[in-house]
């Protein structure tokens, strides 16, 4: 485990990478893939930030950005959306 929110982010990337396809459809908007959007809720969680506090650091933080891959920030809701769809993929465990 790493202190820094940079490595943190640059490796959730990664395993997110690894266990999911870029897109959940090949008709959805494509603005972010499944991949930044699972790393934007390890980082949430990293920094214990709402989904606001989240957005603002992405605002500020350039090299944040950059580690997760983002071109643009998105809006707040964005990543609280993909956790409810994420959710509604995931099986629950008995």
């Amino acid at each position: 485990m790493t202190d820094s929110p940079l490595a943190f982010a640059r490796q959730a990337v990664e395993v997110a990478r690894a266990a999911l396809p870029p897109h959940s459809s090949r008709f959805s908007r494509q603005d972010f893939t499944q991949h930044q959007l699972v790393a934007l809720l390890a980082v949430k969680q990293f920094l214990r930030v709402g989904y606001r506090g989240l957005v603002a650091y992405l605002r500020d933080w350039a090299e944040l950005r950059e580690a997760l891959g983002l071109e643009q920030v998105p809006h707040f809701t964005t990543p609280q959306k993909a956790l409810s769809r994420l959710k509604k993929k995931t099986p629950m465990p008995s």
